[in-house]
């Protein structure tokens, strides 16, 4: 034990974070957001966090680890569904109100499409945004500090493929024959693009740079 490598404090800051972000994308979804010209669920907002955050931890870690954590970081989603289904099983006091309890079973009482659509569509969107990230900064600058501005490139051109992929399998999955995919398909891409171009570029940004603030001080 005492030869254990040390685990870098730029994982024990940001592997939570992405686990606490993957399940609020589920709940979050339950409103829609209308912000002018963008109409979008309001998960979207936790899940552009999760997609920073597996980009930075490919900068910081490598693309191998950054696929675990895509891939170990889903557990806390499925802990999570696991619970839910138990306690919309068991049987609620007859002192909660009946308008409390029906808005309870409304929000987590989601359809079995709903749930696959979101799985399908969390794992191909991340694995491909940690793919396409690493492949920019190519071979010949692995384990070199990349600048910030390409950096931010690399993360906004990332994410916005991820986001596209996500939005077509999600709306396609848990909408379709339900009503007219199209226009929602419009909307939901159009936003996670705009956000993958402004937003996500600065949270991976962000999170590079506490993570190599805390492994620095490790180091030191």
């Amino acid at each position: 034990m005492e030869n254990a490598r040390p685990i870098a404090p730029s994982l024990l800051g940001l592997v939570p974070l992405y686990g606490g972000l993957t399940v609020l994308t589920g709940f979050l979804g339950n409103k829609q957001l209308d912000l002018g010209p963008l109409a979008m669920e309001s998960g979207l907002l936790a899940y552009i966090g999760v997609v920073a955050l597996s980009s930075a931890v490919a900068e910081l870690h490598g693309r191998k680890l950054a696929d675990r954590l895509v891939l170990f970081g889903f557990l806390p989603v499925l802990v999570s569904m696991a619970l839910i289904a138990l306690v919309l099983a068991l049987p609620a006091s007859p002192k909660m109100p009946a308008a409390r309890l029906e808005a309870f079973d409304t929000i987590l009482g989601q359809s079995p499409r709903i749930m696959i659509a979101g799985i399908a569509a969390y794992f191909v969107s991340v694995f491909l945004n940690v793919r396409v990230f690493s492949y920019l900064r190519g071979r010949e600058n692995a384990g070199r500090k990349d600048g910030g501005a390409a950096l931010m490139a690399r993360g906004a051109i990332a994410s916005a493929i991820a986001q596209t992929v996500d939005g077509l399998i999600f709306i396609t999955i848990a909408f379709y024959g339900v009503f007219p995919i199209l226009p929602l398909l419009a909307g939901q891409i159009a936003a996670k693009i705009v956000l993958s171009l402004t937003v996500v570029p600065i949270l991976i940004r962000l999170a590079v740079g506490w993570g190599r603030k805390l492994d620095g001080r490790m180091a030191a």
